[in-house]
């Protein structure tokens, strides 16, 4: 029912923020621009639906050898101490654990086009034992709030965009980024299991969050340690091979157990294909009111908003020229990396917004996207509190990032 409420809202809210545009401000071109945009973004959504079918494909192929050799239900047994727990409805050694383990692994060292089909996989499996089919379970929740608070540990596509538009040292933007991601997802866990009565005073996740701390404050340590270029270079190089190592290691599972991997493969390639048709309609729904939201003009006078009431109390207004970013990055992945690219060529890559937009680009994922797309992949029609709970994660992780940009570059 909330994205309906959402999707519904786009459409009215951007209807009348046009005619007020239209009557008061003769701005007549403003129902053209909102026309195009339903058009551009349907093409939108359709490109992205093509482009994931290959990367679909490829990974729910991969994952099919790694279902019949069983190396998806050894992952489970070595998972199932932390995601029990964080996944009670869940059967322990189930497989749907073995899935969301390597959704997160993925997740966590920036491999977005593993991470993706992976997660539909998870989704597909927390599925199979969902009683009510058309309603999220509190399982399929948890995982949508760790997915939509976006931790990774290595943003190189931000660090890329930042060498890209002349930044001095494109990496020095990972330690704040580490800590706001981290942040997101803290809120995302610990909100969602609290609404789920989720114990926490249980030794696994209690030593799983330490070791989640110690593994932060290492990766904060190497990063201020190393020479910016040595660790950029270093953290990128190490994504790949355990990209194309992962790719390898479930071929050899599916060798090692004696199976025919190439035919497991076409099997798992072929529900790729029509996993990528299913999502269509859900991502053009979503995309198409976003991108109408946007032309309307509404977005521009929410920021015009902000930025006048910050100035009205006198707030430092530094990070107000940021707000577009924050915004944006709930709805569109895309419109949030202009929005951050826009940001870094007119104030500079190493100016105090060009800084914020960065970190708050890397502070979480896109929220509207992924639930979209997940659920639409299992069509799940009701979502419950999914999004408010994962937008909470998202504000957690736009205030960290304009706390420690003010920390590391005020």
């Amino acid at each position: 029912m909330v994205l309906n409420y959402i999707f519904v809202a786009f459409f009215l809210v951007s209807l009348i923020v046009a005619l007020i545009r239209l009557i008061f401000w003769g701005d007549v071109s403003v129902f053209d621009t909102m026309v195009q945009a339903t058009f551009s973004q349907s093409k939108t959504a359709f490109e992205i639906s093509l482009a994931l079918t290959g990367v679909l494909a490829l990974w729910l192929g991969l994952m099919k050898i790694a279902e019949r050799s069983g190396l998806i239900a050894r992952l489970a047994h070595l998972s199932s101490p932390v995601l029990s727990r964080l996944f009670p409805s869940v059967p322990k050694d189930h497989p749907a654990l073995g899935n969301v383990f390597m959704n997160i692994s993925a997740n966590l060292l920036g491999l977005d086009n593993a991470a993706t089909p992976l997660g539909i996989r998870s989704m597909e499996s927390l599925q199979s034992i969902n009683e009510q089919k058309d309603r999220a379970s509190d399982a399929m929740i948890m995982f949508l709030a760790i997915n939509a608070s976006g931790l990774t540990i290595i943003p190189s596509s931000i660090m890329a965009y930042r060498l890209q538009a002349g930044a001095a040292n494109p990496a020095d933007i990972f330690v704040p980024i580490l800590i706001a991601t981290f942040a997101s997802t803290l809120v995302a866990i610990l909100a969602v299991g609290m609404r789920q009565r989720i114990n926490f005073v249980q030794k696994p996740l209690l030593l799983f969050l330490l070791s989640a701390f110690l593994f932060i404050g290492g990766a904060i340590y190497a990063a201020r340690v190393l020479p910016p270029d040595l660790f950029s270079r270093i953290s990128t190089t190490m994504a790949s091979i355990i990209l194309f190592g992962t790719m390898c290691g479930l071929i050899v599972s599916g060798l090692r157990a004696r199976i025919n991997v190439y035919d497991a493969f076409i099997e798992g390639a072929k529900e790729g294909f029509g996993t990528a048709v299913t999502i269509i309609p859900y991502l053009l729904a979503m995309l198409v009111g976003i991108g109408v939201f946007r032309a309307s003009g509404a977005m521009d006078l929410i920021t015009d908003g902000m930025r006048q009431l910050v100035g009205f109390f006198g707030g430092d207004l530094q990070f107000v020229e940021g707000i577009p970013t924050m915004l944006m990055k709930p709805l569109s992945g895309s419109g949030a990396r202009g929005l951050m690219v826009d940001a870094m060529q007119t104030y500079g890559a190493d100016s105090f917004v060009g800084r914020l937009c960065c970190i708050v680009q890397g502070s979480s994922d896109t929220t509207f996207y992924i639930v979209a797309l997940y659920y639409g992949a299992v069509k799940i029609r009701d979502t419950r509190y999914t999004v408010s709970y994962s937008l909470l994660a998202d504000l957690a992780g736009v205030l960290t990032a304009i706390a420690v940009t003010y920390l590391f570059f005020g």
